[in-house]
């Protein structure tokens, strides 16, 4: 696993419940804003979705993405915790962007 993987990996262990981030702030975050893709491959190996909850991980456009559990699961995960979906899409979504800090 690179060191990209396991920033992102880390950092997505502190997206809190009822918050979301998107792969290009993770990306970002991580220390790589051009790595959108490379963010999203870290999280699809992800094998312990219970201790670092990828589906706080959305698209920019506020779209879910994928999961590796599928997108249904993803949606009920995130309705569960309380963030809106309309359409595949998240409600109000810069209300619900967890912060990184730097």
């Amino acid at each position: 696993m690179t060191n990209f993987s396991k920033k992102v990996l880390d950092l997505t262990k502190q997206i809190p419940k009822g918050k979301i981030t998107t792969y290009k702030q993770l990306a970002t975050a991580a220390g790589n804003p051009e790595a959108s893709r490379a963010a999203g491959s870290a999280l699809n190996k992800n094998a312990l979705l219970v201790i670092i909850p990828c589906h706080h991980v959305i698209k920019s456009t506020g779209e879910i993405g994928g999961y590796s559990g599928g997108k249904e699961k993803k949606l009920a995960l995130l309705k569960k915790e309380g963030i809106p979906i309309k359409e595949g899409k998240i409600i109000n979504l810069k209300h619900y962007l967890h912060k990184f800090k730097n």
